[in-house]
């Protein structure tokens, strides 16, 4: 009797043990759960792609002010191109001929960079739209529009011409700066904002040139 029991209690304990034994080696080759950093990373081209949607809605954002200012503005800068070409050809001053080209070279490709945001925007260009109600401000130069001012300086030459030119330039400036200004206070779009302060600066810096130019003659 006493050695069925013995018998009986090795067995068990042997049972106990292979189990045991088969408990370690499962829970061995279970893999390890994920880190969370892993599952964070897998999801960010998904937020990349999200970032890139977004970025190109604030891009074509706009409103009327915005599309005025890049309608009114080419316009305005086709006639400071006109007017500086004139003066490379004829100013009389080697520092006036030096600005005019200076100015020529930059509002170029503003004017490229503007029509771009006119398509862009699917509004257009100033040549198809009504200018009638826009605020033709900075157009006006001491009293002449820009046939009428391109007129007076066809018909100067040598420091006649400089001076001119200087003034009505300057004149040009000024309003490009209140367009400027305007499209600061009422745009919405952060590209055409951008554009107008660096206009304000460059042609701020350019009235002080032709101020400074206009004492030595």
């Amino acid at each position: 009797m006493i050695t069925t029991t013995r018998r009986r209690l090795a067995a068990t304990a042997t049972a106990l043990t292979l189990a045991a034994a088969l408990t370690a080696c499962s829970d061995a080759a279970e893999p390890a759960a994920e880190p969370p950093a892993a599952a964070a990373t897998s999801s960010a081209p998904e937020a990349t792609g999200a970032t890139g949607a977004t970025g190109a809605t604030e891009a074509s954002e706009h409103n009327d002010a915005d599309t005025q200012f890049a309608q009114m503005m080419v316009v305005h800068h086709q006639g400071a191109i006109e007017m500086a070409e004139r003066a490379v050809d004829k100013a009389d001053s080697e520092e006036v001929r030096a600005l005019a080209e200076r100015i020529s070279a930059a509002q170029g490709p503003e004017i490229d960079e503007m029509n771009s945001w006119l398509q862009a925007w699917g509004e257009e260009g100033p040549q198809d739209a009504d200018m009638g109600g826009m605020d033709h401000g900075g157009m006006d130069m001491g009293g002449m529009d820009m046939q009428s001012a391109m007129t007076e300086l066809e018909g100067l030459s040598g420091a006649e011409f400089d001076r001119a030119f200087l003034e009505m330039m300057t004149e040009h400036h000024r309003g490009a700066i209140e367009m400027a200004e305007a499209q600061l206070a009422d745009g919405a779009n952060a590209e055409a904002r951008d554009l107008a302060r660096k206009m304000i600066d460059d042609q701020t810096r350019e009235i002080t040139e032709m101020e400074n130019l206009l004492r030595n003659l």
